[in-house]
């Protein structure tokens, strides 16, 4: 191991995040009580410009005058380019803070941008005697945000996940495309032709190269790599197959942008029961392995050690506060995720 140790961010279950227009305060009633991991108050891109004022209002209500159980709440504030930034972080801090637990910025392109907002939360919370720390949440989604991406993921100590935001980045790169999320039919390959002159078409994934740069610098920061929205609504099975995608990257969650959305992003990023079972047995193996001596051992005809040890603990410590969410909302297991016995391992 590096000498430099990576200090791990507040760990939080970050599995869904529900973004929700500030503006409707029916959505906001709602979000209050869905199964999402983290619940996003937006004041950004899903709110117009002459409803900004009353978007943050409607913020500060909800955060005082909801009951959020033991979901983490973050709000998007708008970007620093613009004339609302600063009064959403000093009113909703000011006058909400102490049931906000973090701040989304969006569009970040240096690490200056995120100085600027931790600087000025940090004098809010001197200013208010606010004793809760709050986080930060960093959106990726231009050219220059990915090009510093390295730098901003160290910026603050505050960070906690570091965020890719698909649709804006496209715009940003100047992508062929209107989607949001998902993949690109003109983004393939041709094989060669076959005796017959047939070629087959091979999609690839447009979007690997930005989520897997987003996921090693959160990753060697400490912070939680989270991918971004799935446009397409109605199609569950592209968003489980992005879903997956990301999770095999190594993201920690993805955005739902509708509620039907939560449960499959829950779900698909719950370590499954067999893995559970198996990480549970591969620490008992190398237990027994580390009794007698030795530093690897064979496992189902696999070989096992050290850094096997370091994946099955990531995904017992996950199941762990998966079980504890369920515990603090008063359920069993949500769908998809570990029942009782494998979350104990």
């Amino acid at each position: 191991m590096s000498f430099t140790i990576v200090d791990e961010a507040t760990p939080r279950l970050n599995r869904s995040e529900l973004s929700v227009p500030a503006i409707s305060t029916r959505f906001l009633e709602r979000a209050a009580t869905s199964p999402a991991d983290v619940v996003l108050l937006d004041l950004e891109d899903s709110v117009a410009p002459d409803d900004k004022p009353a978007a943050r209002g409607n913020v500060i209500e909800a955060l005082n005058g909801l009951d959020w159980g033991g979901r983490t709440v973050s709000v998007r504030i708008n970007g620093l380019d613009t004339p609302w930034m600063y009064r959403d972080v000093v009113d909703v801090l000011e006058r909400a803070g102490a049931r906000l637990d973090l701040v989304m910025v969006p569009k970040v392109g240096t690490a200056a941008d995120v100085y600027a907002v931790d600087m000025l939360i940090s004098q809010i919370e001197q200013a208010t005697g606010l004793k809760k720390r709050i986080g930060l949440e960093l959106l990726v989604e231009t050219a220059l945000g990915m090009r510093n991406v390295e730098e901003i993921a160290a910026a603050s100590k505050r960070a906690e996940a570091l965020h890719f935001g698909v649709a804006d980045y496209a715009a940003s790169t100047g992508a062929r495309t209107t989607g949001v999320g998902g993949p690109n039919p003109n983004y393939h390959t041709l094989t060669d032709p076959d005796r017959a002159n047939r070629r087959e078409k091979h999609w690839g994934d447009v979007w690997h190269y930005p989520l897997s740069r987003v996921v090693v610098a959160a990753r060697a920061n400490g912070l939680r790599p989270v991918d971004g929205p799935y446009g397409d609504i109605p199609d569950t099975e592209g968003f489980r197959s992005q879903a997956l995608r990301a999770a095999a990257l190594g993201c920690e969650g993805k955005w739902a942008i509708h509620p039907s959305q939560i449960e499959l992003a829950n779900e698909l990023f719950s370590p499954a029961r067999e893995e559970i079972a198996r990480a549970r047995r591969i620490l008992s193996a190398m237990r027994e392995a580390r009794r007698d001596g030795r530093a690897a051992v064979s496992l189902d005809g696999r070989m096992i050690d050290i850094a096997s040890i370091r994946q099955a603990q990531v995904m017992v410590k996950k199941a762990r506060r998966i079980r504890s969410r369920e515990r603090a909302e008063g359920g069993g297991a949500a769908r998809g995720g570990p029942s009782a016995p494998e979350a104990k391992a």
